[in-house]
């Protein structure tokens, strides 16, 4: 059990305290029941259910087709490994742009049936009112700002978004429309460092980055990608703190030998 384990539960109101005393919030991602329960354990402080598991469960292209049903699937095996960490999930692509009534029973459904803590929405103005209409039922939006992959194919390309004048002075603009609205939290991702600087000196609310420099309120990671399970995805702003497909990978063939070799089951491991 580790020290963490001890320390009081992670809500949207501790994320405020941190920003205040200037304390780093960790976050990353989990999908299921194994993994939650190690991260958790280690005393990680928000854990996003993503829709990032469209890419690393499911082995999906984009973000695009993971469905709602898969989401509370997910969402419900993290949950019940969670003790400490804040949890938040991602509302599935198609599911609340245009129609803040099926946001809301969206939303409401994740609540339901995950037990999860809040949901995250990606966009600024155009999905205010799915977050208005979320909030007005108690339920603690995360924004996201950035590269936005559910928008994938608008945009034709996962580079770093808001170089230019015109989409930095939007994204500042949505990132107060989003604190204004309500939201408890904003991710912005693959934008500059600088600009990301920027909202996290204007907001109050805590601005969590994934490839947005340091000057930010926090850190957020696809645990697949730091653990080195995946190995397509190489971006500058991913750190591999290990390389577990060459550890599994070299587990998997050690077994097979044995089991041609007849080494296993020993002696000793059988009845």
């Amino acid at each position: 059990m580790s020290m963490f384990a001890q320390v009081r539960k992670v809500t949207t109101h501790v994320l405020n305290e941190m920003k205040l005393r200037n304390e780093k919030i960790a976050m990353l991602t989990a999908y299921d029941y194994s993994m939650a329960r190690i991260i958790d354990n280690a005393g990680i402080d928000v854990i996003l259910v993503g829709d990032s598991a469209s890419n690393v469960m499911a082995g999906h292209d984009t973000t695009l087709p993971i469905t709602l049903n898969e989401m509370i699937y997910h969402a419900s095996s993290v949950m019940r490994a969670v003790k400490r960490a804040l949890v938040v999930v991602d509302l599935p692509f198609g599911s609340y742009q245009g129609n803040s009534k099926e946001a809301l029973s969206t939303a409401i459904r994740i609540m339901k049936e995950t037990g999860a803590h809040s949901i995250k929405m990606e966009g600024g103005r155009e999905i205010k009112e799915s977050i208005e209409r979320i909030l007005s039922a108690g339920i603690p939006v995360m924004g996201h700002l950035g590269l936005t992959p559910q928008s994938i194919h608008k945009f034709g390309t996962y580079v770093v978004r808001a170089k230019e004048e015109a989409e930095a002075a939007k994204l500042i603009e949505d990132a107060h429309l989003l604190q204004e609205t309500g939201c408890f939290a904003v991710v912005v991702e693959k934008i500059p460092a600088k600009l990301a600087k920027r909202v996290a000196d204007e907001l109050t609310i805590p601005v969590i980055g994934i490839g947005a420099g340091h000057h930010v309120d926090g850190q957020v990671l696809v645990l697949h990608d730091m653990l080195g399970i995946t190995q397509e995805f190489s971006p500058r702003f991913l750190r591999r703190y290990h390389n577990l497909f060459a550890e599994i990978q070299g587990s998997v063939q050690a077994y097979i030998g044995d089991v041609k070799a007849v080494d296993f089951p020993n002696e000793k491991e059988q009845y």
